[in-house]
């Protein structure tokens, strides 16, 4: 098989399966579990056999003509680097991994066919995006990619924190996607072409017109898919749905499109010094932003939601420095421990007795019933804090160390402004990553709230896919140098001076945590009995509302009052409240933008109503008005009729003789 037509086969194997599993979901359910696994495994084998061929070796261009379209041609193009070759590879493996798992955590849900069916069509519109060598075509997989996680976020519909989720991941990708769409037109009108390697080839030879403007249209899609600052809010939300697609969101699709479209682009950014300069600033905001929210958070999926928030803002300041490089490495080893947390979360809420959620703070008693989960959880943790060996620490020091080239002048064409910017904010960013993790460490594993009821062995599909994952978190790391052939040539190997910095920060901020906690904990065990009630929550009912309403209770249905030794409380003092809802930008864009447009619409309705209805009323009214009248008259009586003729004739008569007498007179 050649590798073009095995590079075919990986984006098209899941499509079909999606396919077959919705038109098969009801009248065979014995093939609903084989046509999700099964051709998603294969893509992944698939997958894993074009970047073996593919290599470091230059680039595999093939297209063909789609349609004419009177002006710049559309092709159904495919562009295969290494690149795109590993993060396919990536895509496969967290996919399968994903539909697997999935049959053990969904084993009893009703829906599961056609939850199976969205995730392989998710998978494969993923694929289309990363293989594809035409924007017009990436377009295509970008949208059904948005479609599919607003279903898939919205699974649990009963629920209303599913459905307002579902809903708002939509509206808030597609603000981003429009500037996006405006965006390719731009750089296609400017190149002349949708096909990627036609649009950098001009951009090298002869420049962009309008480089600023369409790097900043562009990144406005970015920004929504990728969840950047300020389009970011979905996200954390989107953990109404069930574990298995926060795994597949956060780890390989949907969010990792945009910092794949970046780098894909980069040179259409490194156009721009502004742009650059905004990427550098967008990503600092994310990084710092979300780790102070994911301090605040007690669910275990929203410090998980806003870690990746904060770890894509890692990739974008890579990019904003001109290193795709460390962006992608960053990614690679990302999605394998992110898919790691939450398939190790969905371990946890699972052995809570929940659908989707789990309060840390009223955990207890865990790590001696799940201890697959325990300590597979334990080693991502240590990889997300960038601590050696493990892969996050080594992908982020790529990133360090391309943002302190930068900051010395050392990367042509980038803004010394934006590699400080970037370095600084990693280092801070790398101290509560690791506040963060410890402290959800801490509570999930070590708490002091209420002891989990125990629901019996978890599935052993879903503690296998753990063990999956467990092997590239611990390996990958060590791929760096190796990795350069695949990318644009650049080290990937950590820097002394980030390398110490970013340990130690990483280092201080578990310790800063473990720390607060011993000392919370002490306060409380101190405390008399029933003296310790935790603070109200910053944003009450919360919980309540995103839990699963028809099959648990709130906080993950553990019961109990919550763990009084929450560290973050202490750590971020008056912050707290503020970080728990995300430092309030709902609430500002509910003033800027919700409640202008629902007041427009009242006023719409009103003069619709009492203005427009109203003539339209009258003009209705009138001959209504005059055909009563007129039929009043008509009753039927001919005396009645024979008396109004004389009646009229009469009449006429006497203003015939007043005429006549005037015209006489």
């Amino acid at each position: 098989m050649t590798l073009t037509t095995s590079a075919v086969l990986v984006p098209l194997l899941p499509f079909l399966g999606a396919v077959a599993g919705l038109l098969l979901g009801r009248s065979a359910p014995g093939f609903v579990r084989p046509l999700a696994v099964l051709p998603t495994l294969a893509a992944a084998a698939l997958a894993v056999s074009v970047a073996v061929e593919q290599g470091g070796g230059p680039a595999t261009d093939v297209a063909t003509r789609l349609t004419p379209t009177g002006s710049i041609p559309i092709d159904l193009a495919l562009h295969i680097d290494g690149f795109a070759a590993l993060i396919a590879v990536l895509v496969g493996v967290v996919a399968s991994c994903v539909q697997i798992y999935s049959t053990g955590y969904l084993r009893d849900d009703p829906r599961y066919p056609s939850y199976a069916a969205l995730v392989s069509l998710f998978t494969s519109a993923m694929l289309l995006v990363v293989y594809t060598g035409d924007l017009m075509v990436l377009l295509v997989g970008w949208e059904v990619m948005g479609i599919c996680s607003y279903f898939l976020v919205g699974h649990y519909w009963e629920t209303k924190a599913a459905r307002a989720a579902s809903l708002k991941a939509f509206l808030v990708t597609k603000l981003g996607d429009v500037p996006f769409l405006f965006g390719i037109f731009a750089l296609a009108a400017d190149a002349g072409t949708f096909r990627i390697t036609g649009i950098l080839g001009h951009v090298t030879s002869g420049g962009l017109d309008h480089p600023t403007l369409i790097a900043l249209l562009l990144l406005a899609g970015a920004a929504g898919k990728s969840a950047q600052f300020p389009l970011h809010t979905w996200l954390p939300d989107a953990m109404a749905g069930p574990t298995p697609v926060s795994a597949l969101i956060h780890a390989a699709t949907m969010v990792a499109a945009g910092v794949y479209v970046v780098a894909r682009l980069l040179p259409v950014f490194a156009a721009s010094a502004a742009a650059l300069v905004v990427l550098a600033v967008m990503a600092a905001i994310t990084m710092v932003g979300s780790g102070l929210a994911a301090l605040a958070q007690d669910d275990i999926k929203r410090v998980l939601a806003y870690s990746t928030v904060g770890q894509l803002g890692y990739m974008m300041g890579a990019l904003a420095v001109g290193d795709r490089g460390a962006a992608v490495f960053h990614l690679l080893s990302h999605g394998v421990f992110k898919a790691l947390l939450f398939l190790g979360a969905g371990v946890i809420i699972h052995a809570a007795g929940t659908n989707s959620l789990a309060a840390m703070s009223r955990m207890s008693g865990l790590s001696r019933r799940i201890p697959d989960a325990y300590w597979t959880v334990t080693v991502a943790l240590l990889a997300l804090a960038a601590i050696p060996p493990f892969a996050g620490f080594f992908s982020k020091e790529a990133v360090l160390g391309a943002a302190e080239h930068a900051a010395s002048g050392g990367a042509h064409g980038v803004p010394g402004a934006a590699g400080w910017t970037v370095l600084v904010s990693g280092l801070l960013t790398a101290l509560l990553t690791a506040a963060y993790a410890a402290r959800l460490w801490l509570l999930a594993f070590r708490g002091k709230g209420a002891e989990v009821p125990d629901h019996g062995r978890q599935p052993v599909v879903m503690n296998a896919m753990l063990w999956v994952l467990f092997v590239p978190t611990v390996a990958l790391g060590l791929t760096g140098p190796y990795l350069p052939q695949w990318f644009d040539g650049r080290s990937l190997n950590p820097t002394l001076t980030t390398s110490v910095l970013g340990t130690g920060a990483a280092l201080a901020g578990g310790l800063v945590a473990y720390a607060a906690w011993r000392h919370t904990s002490a306060l409380a065990a101190r405390a008399p009995l029933g003296a310790v009630a935790a603070a109200p929550d910053a944003a009450p009912g919360l919980a309540e509302e995103l839990a699963i309403e028809s099959h648990a209770p709130a906080y993950g249905g553990v019961a109990g009052a919550p763990d009084p030794a929450d560290p973050g409380r202490l750590l971020l003092g008056p912050l707290h409240r503020h970080a728990a809802v995300g430092f309030h930008l709902d609430a500002v864009y509910s003033a800027l933008f919700v409640r202008p447009v629902r007041a427009a619409a009242t006023l719409v309705r009103f003069l619709d109503r009492e203005v427009v209805d109203t003539y339209v009323r009258g003009a209705g009214a009138a001959p209504r008005w005059l055909g009563a009248a007129v039929r009043r008259a008509q009753t039927g009586n001919v005396q009645t009729y024979l008396g109004a003729l004389l009646a009229g004739s009469l009449v006429l008569a006497v203003a015939a003789v007043l005429v006549a007498t005037g015209t006489g007179a």
